[in-house]
């Protein structure tokens, strides 16, 4: 997703002029810009409330006399809508390397290519900011982290100190019946990848390791080893933007693989394909 020139922050037509290198095919195409449904403008909420558009009186089952009904929610229900919307257009946006690593995007300019207002853009970056996907440029904007090979070494070994104990142990308690329950999500695995698309293998992906880590019945464990796999997935700087699909797919089949043997009942061969599957960054 190709950033544009950057003009103040905080106003309805700023842009980020982007950190690609000069005369670079990634600054000359222009990606496709990624929709989401716009939100309601003020005008739009005080037109509504002009037309009438509010509870009926007693729909809150008191006596209202000559207290005006309130108005319905429903400006704030589509705002916090939109905002989950766009940050799941960000997080798409990152994984497939149209927000590039060390660049910075405002968020009138992103609000643009969304289709909505510069609000809902900053919540859903700094979302991303105590993620640690971005860092908040003062008056420019959210500038996308660089990630080097160190970064991604350290999150594959933590990733796998937290998750390969608890899924070796799930091997030796969870019935075989359990396991074949999860075939839907690693053939899911197996279709995104083939797809080449790696925003729906890293969802698809995710998904997979989120249902097998909850056998073991701790949320907490799901929130973290979940927020640790979703770091993982974003592209380092100086490496390609996206894994081939080759990759995906080989990555894919190990899902079904481990699947397999845990249907089985083999703690070796469980051992040993874990051990594969965490050998690289995921």
């Amino acid at each position: 997703m190709k950033p544009s020139a950057q003009g103040p922050a905080g106003t309805g037509t700023g842009r980020v002029r982007t950190a690609a290198p000069t005369g670079s095919a990634a600054s000359r195409e222009p990606a496709a810009p990624v929709r989401v449904p716009a939100q309601p403008s003020a005008s739009d909420v005080d037109r509504d409330r002009a037309r009438g558009a509010v509870e009926p009186a007693g729909a809150r089952g008191e006596h209202t006399h000559s207290e005006p009904p309130p108005p319905r929610p429903r400006a704030l229900v589509q705002r916090s809508s939109v905002r989950g919307q766009v940050l799941d257009a960000l997080r798409t946006a990152l994984v497939s390397g149209e927000l590039r690593p060390g660049e910075v995007y405002s968020a009138p300019a992103l609000g643009e290519r969304f289709g909505v207002s510069a609000t809902p853009v900053r919540e859903a970056m700094q979302q991303l900011a105590l993620e640690g996907a971005v860092e908040v440029v003062p008056n420019r904007g959210f500038r996308v982290v660089e990630r080097g090979d160190r970064e991604l070494a350290e999150l594959a070994e933590v990733r796998a100190l937290i998750e390969v104990p608890v899924l070796l142990r799930l091997a030796r308690t969870v019935p075989a019946e359990r396991w074949a329950e999860l075939r839907p999500l690693a053939e899911a695995t197996v279709r995104a990848a083939s797809s080449g698309c790696p925003a729906a293998y890293a969802e698809a992906d995710r998904a997979f390791h989120r249902a097998v880590l909850a056998l073991a019945g701790n949320d907490q464990l799901v929130r973290i080893a979940g927020d640790l796999h979703r770091r993982a997935q974003w592209p380092p700087a100086g490496a390609p933007l996206v894994r081939g699909r080759a990759d995906l797919i080989a990555d894919a089949h190990e899902h079904t693989a481990l699947l397999d043997a845990l249907i089985a009942g083999d703690p070796d061969l469980v051992r040993t394909l874990v051990g594969e599957h965490f050998g690289e960054t995921r």
